[in-house]
């Protein structure tokens, strides 16, 4: 059984930390990467997917493709050619895995109109959909289409897209077992929002103690919030990892700056 004390522990551990914080300030109203510049659902499912193996301090770059593209229109990328296409997204590298993601995303979003299936719409069901864009968008997977559905929908749609990152480190930090394979990031997803919807309120009152520069609508929980403050301390804390991570962890839940890594034990 899952323990969600132990997740809410962490958040309010990671989110105390101020470089954890100047991360999430920065891209929770306006996303660097998933701008809401981008209003076309299918636009913004082409970022999530255009955003992957891109790194963070490529992440400018990144915009000015993606910007580029939605100025030329969906559909006008779609029916472009394949030489276009590539000399287009030639910055971020992968021209043919990102050309063959926009046309099967083209191909699955006129399937999806075809059966009346709008994936902006919270009446669509969020498993489902993850589970038919991971099977037929080239170069997808669950995280990615987790992340082209949350884009689709909204920051703030209820959403906790899970990256490698958090299955391989975030997960063994919190003393979470996973199953194998992709599957894994969609049942820590499953995890996550249901401890984001037991403690609601307590995860909303931690952003106002820490007094984050961020807007949390009243009538959501703060789901986009929490992401953003477990991927930012998974990148600055235990991609390092950082030398303030103790080595006890899951045991320790202080998790960083503990007496145990202070006496080098």
């Amino acid at each position: 059984m899952i323990d969600n004390r132990r997740i809410h522990r962490l958040v309010e551990r990671a989110a105390a930390l101020p470089d954890v914080r100047a991360e999430v300030e920065a891209n929770h109203d306006d996303n660097r990467w998933w701008p809401l510049s981008i209003t076309d659902p299918r636009m913004r499912m082409l970022a999530a997917g255009w955003s992957t193996r891109v790194s963070y301090r490529m992440v400018e770059t990144y915009r000015h493709v993606i910007l580029t593209a939605d100025a030329r229109g969906f559909d006008a990328l779609a029916n472009a050619s394949a030489g276009d296409l590539a000399a287009l997204v030639r910055p971020i590298g992968l021209p043919r895995t990102r050309i063959d993601y926009l046309r099967s995303l083209a191909d699955l979003c006129t399937l999806w109109d075809k059966h009346a299936i709008d994936p902006s719409s919270p009446a669509a069901g969020v498993d489902d959909l993850v589970a038919d864009f991971a099977e037929r968008v080239r170069g997808a997977s669950f995280k990615v289409a987790q992340c082209a559905l949350l884009n689709a929908r909204g920051y703030h749609s209820g959403i906790v897209p899970v990256d490698s990152g958090m299955v391989g480190k975030l997960a063994p930090a919190l003393g979470i077992e996973l199953p194998n394979g992709a599957v894994a990031h969609e049942r820590f997803r499953h995890i996550l929002e249901a401890a984001v919807h037991a403690y609601r309120d307590d995860f909303r009152s931690l952003a106002i103690r820490h007094e984050y520069a961020a807007t949390i609508p009243n009538d959501v929980e703060p789901t986009w919030w929490v992401h953003l403050v477990l991927i930012y301390f998974k990148r600055l804390y235990l991609n390092g990892p950082s030398p303030r991570l103790c080595t006890r962890r899951p045991v320790c839940t202080q998790v960083v700056d503990c007496p145990h890594r202070k006496r080098g034990a």
